[in-house]
């Protein structure tokens, strides 16, 4: 094959190969892949997207579009799982395409993880932000001030302008030092974090219960003559599906699993376990909580009440008696956007780390740190350019970004499930997606329709995006890349990796 030809593959006894010279450690576990899955679901989704699907599209019928939602990341999650135990490499669907559709689909689909890694870490810095100050008002009275908590963007009601997102910024410094210091100690601080702030989940869920009136609950649906609501996707079963593209947002994140399988210590039997595991229990989780918070407070009350502050809402009119929940449910937001944060921080070095591997980007993302074994100088470069997008751009701007770059990656993993099993059917796989090739057209073709789904400006910038990577790929990546190296070199390491 033309060795500058962009469907040039690199071959899986190269990769494995490669992780064997990996100076990263293996040290995590199947219960810790669980709870880094959790870590970066639960957060905003949640607390957030629960009551403004809601009130845009489902009503109290939002706990349908969380099951639709999940069986459009279910199909993905299953291609993911085989890909994972397959090739347990750093690097997630980036590395998954490298094999499969090769160097070009590669790239391309690394550059769009950046949208949904980098960007989305800085969107969640934001809103972590938000809800900083809302606590630091209930408990003290007083705010950061407007200046100094919002980007140079935006502008308040009163007429001020914002300078700069100080806590954003800093909650990405503290997160982006803890990865540095290494990934079993960030493992260690994630499932903390994810105790407590599943222990939250669960108690709204315990104690709303009581107070849940099933008048709420009736009409299931949202009636088609409904003021507001006429669209074929803002009523009925349409607005069940409008629901699922609103919720899906909520299951961003348990792909960021397949990013660690190089520092697993068993990623046959505990990548599946790590993926589909932490998916299906945020799903039950999201399943009960949309059916309490949709029980305690009426549908319709979530139009005007402020998407952000929805539970704590709920909690404050309709649960007499629990106020103390809704600034407990606060500071469980803190808790879980800092984690959904610190495990997208984490995949987004892990991908670079293996890009930079392949030459792809400059070998300073792949330098690890002599003591810790991490890729600290990628996290570092990383807090400069997350940093940056959280304290001076609005979250408005960055927002469904993070989910194009997410639904494109689940679109080839799905493809490229299928594509493997025609070209290498006797490759070792510790774990098996089932029903191919049903299950990846499924996934692909229900993360497509997502994508059309977006708005158009989101779409137009996703390709702004696209074409830039293109030149950056076609500048510099294409003339770097490892696969330049003469052939022999390569099967040189093939035939140690089989050795």
């Amino acid at each position: 094959m033309n060795q500058m030809s962009l469907t040039r593959k690199k071959s899986i006894a190269l990769l494995l190969a490669q992780a064997s010279e990996s100076h990263l450690k293996r040290t995590l576990t199947a219960r810790s892949l669980i709870a880094l899955g959790i870590g970066a679901i639960i957060g905003a989704g949640l607390f957030i997207r629960t009551a403004a699907a809601s009130a845009q599209n489902a009503g109290p019928a939002v706990i349908l579009s969380f099951i639709v939602g999940a069986f459009g990341c279910l199909f993905a999650g299953l291609c993911y799982a085989e890909f994972a135990a397959m090739i347990p490499i750093a690097g997630s669907a980036y590395t998954y395409a490298y094999t499969t559709m090769g160097e070009f689909t590669a790239w391309t689909i690394g550059w769009a993880l950046i949208l949904e890694y980098a960007m989305g870490a800085g969107t969640v810095a934001i809103g972590w932000s938000q809800y900083l100050n809302r606590l630091l008002g209930t408990l003290f009275g007083s705010t950061i001030p407007y200046q100094l908590c919002h980007s140079p963007m935006e502008v308040s009601d009163s007429g001020v302008r914002g300078m700069i997102n100080l806590p954003a910024l800093f909650i990405v410094f503290i997160l982006t030092a803890l990865l540095v210091k290494g990934t079993q100690e960030s493992a260690a601080v994630n499932s903390i974090i994810v105790g407590v702030k599943v222990a939250i989940v669960i108690m709204f869920i315990v104690i709303g219960w009581k107070f849940i009136n099933p008048a709420n609950h009736t009409p299931f649906m949202i009636p088609a003559n409904f003021p507001g609501h006429e669209g074929f996707f803002k009523h009925g079963w349409g607005g069940v599906l409008g629901g699922a593209g609103i919720v899906f947002f909520a299951f961003i994140g348990f792909d960021a699993v397949s990013t660690a399988a190089q520092e697993t210590k068993n990623p046959g039997r505990d990548m599946p376990i790590g993926i589909l595991g932490s998916l299906a229990i945020c799903t039950v989780l999201y399943i009960l909580f949309g059916y309490v918070l949709t029980g305690v407070a009426n549908w319709t009350e979530f139009i005007k009440a402020g998407k952000e502050a929805s539970v704590a809402y709920a909690v404050q009119n309709h649960m007499p008696g629990f106020g103390w929940l809704a600034t407990a449910i606060t500071v469980a937001v803190l808790f879980g956007f800092s984690s959904v944060i610190l495990v997208m921080l984490l995949g987004q070095s892990r991908v670079f780390y293996s890009m930079a591997n392949d030459g792809l980007l400059p070998k300073i993302f792949a330098e690890v740190h002599p003591k810790f074994c991490t890729p600290y100088k990628c996290n570092i470069t990383l807090f400069f350019f997350v940093g940056a997008l959280a304290a001076f751009i609005p979250d408005s701007v960055l927002g469904d970004l993070t989910a194009l770059g997410t639904l494109f990656a689940f679109v080839l993993v799905s493809i490229g499930i299928w594509i493997m099993r025609r070209a290498q059917p006797n490759l070792a796989r510790p774990f098996k997606t089932p029903l191919v090739p049903l299950v990846p057209i499924l996934g692909a073709l229900v993360c497509t329709a997502m994508i059309v789904g977006l708005d158009r400006y989101t779409q137009l910038t996703g390709i702004g995006w696209m074409l830039l990577g293109f030149v950056v790929y076609f500048l510099y990546s294409r003339s770097h890349s490892k696969l330049n190296t003469p052939e022999p070199e390569i099967g040189a390491a093939q035939t140690s990796a089989a050795q």
